[in-house]
């Protein structure tokens, strides 16, 4: 009896942990054909995916993975983000292979050629990857300076590389390609940074020519009261930058008593959003250059 109603697909459990090959459906039962319809979805060459699994950097990457010969290492964001750096990924899984391989560029693959020492290829995740310092030199060389700051600073942050190890690697890459843009870098990063905002607000006033502010300082009363850690400051003017990021709005009454207690102490304070550090750097810039220039507060006795 016909009645309506499409069968349901046939879905094999070993197939919804991950990428799989069309080898692997034909060992579950499937066919080339089951694999047209709506539960699976094609990830390239020859690699599918279950369209209940949630896209995720993991599943592409696993999937370049497997049909990537043995001698090929994830490099630039791929590698930052297997090095659990908070960084978004580019549409295509980026690779570096040796110069000699007549490897041809392959779909969601951005194939990179370049010699890699034994030093700069780690292990992580059970897969091949360019190790922390050879990752930030890539991306220093590739990103915009804003970007590649913000990589580094969370390098730095999290312990994964000092900052004179760092400032070392750079130094040693002297006479080689774009090694300014690396100088320029390494005179940028700063390990106290503590979010990407404030990594993009401290590097976007640097290249506008403002004095470079400290990161991360603790502010006090004149009676040498804590007052406050600011994510920016400027001694000279008593000037505090803030980012304000998706949390303030939940402490709003915390972060104004905070900011009360700060003006009451003498300190100016200037507070920005995702939407002024993305969408009106100029204004920011204009808005501290104004205020450095003008006359230092009066401290409160």
């Amino acid at each position: 009896m016909v009645t309506g109603v499409a069968p349901r697909p046939l879905v094999p459990p070993e197939l919804t942990r991950g990428p799989f090959t069309l080898a692997d459906a034909r060992r579950a039962g499937l066919t080339r054909w089951h694999l047209r319809g709506k539960a699976w979805r094609s990830i390239g060459s020859g690699m599918y995916v279950w369209s209940g699994l949630p896209d995720s950097p993991m599943r592409s990457i696993a999937a370049a993975h497997a049909r990537l010969p043995a001698g090929a290492i994830f490099s630039g964001r791929t590698a930052a983000w297997l090095h659990d750096l908070d960084v978004p990924q580019p549409p295509a899984v980026e690779v570096t292979v040796p110069p000699e391989w007549k490897m041809s560029a392959r779909e969601r693959l951005a194939i990179r050629r370049a010699s890699l020492a034994a030093d700069e290829v780690v292990t992580r995740r059970d897969m091949a990857v360019t190790s922390i310092l050879r990752t930030l030199l890539d991306l220093g060389q590739t990103l915009p300076p804003v970007e590649a700051v913000v990589v580094a600073d969370m390098a730095l942050h999290g312990g994964l590389v000092s900052l004179d190890e760092f400032q070392a690697a750079v130094k040693a890459r002297q006479g080689t390609r774009n090694v300014s843009r690396l100088r320029r870098l390494a005179e940028l990063v700063d390990p106290a940074a503590e979010s990407a905002m404030e990594s993009r607000l401290r590097t976007m006033l640097v290249l506008a020519g403002l004095p470079r502010p400290a990161a991360q300082v603790s502010l006090y009363d004149p009676g040498g009261r804590f007052l406050a850690r600011a994510d920016l400051y400027y001694p000279a003017a008593r000037l505090v930058l803030e980012y304000d990021g998706a949390t303030h709005r939940e402490s709003l009454v915390a972060d104004n008593r905070r900011q009360n207690r700060l003006l009451s102490a003498g300190y100016r304070l200037l507070r920005f959003t995702a939407a002024d550090v993305l969408g009106r750097p100029g204004s920011i810039v204009e808005l501290v250059r104004a205020q450095l220039a003008q006359p230092e507060l009066i401290r409160p006795a």
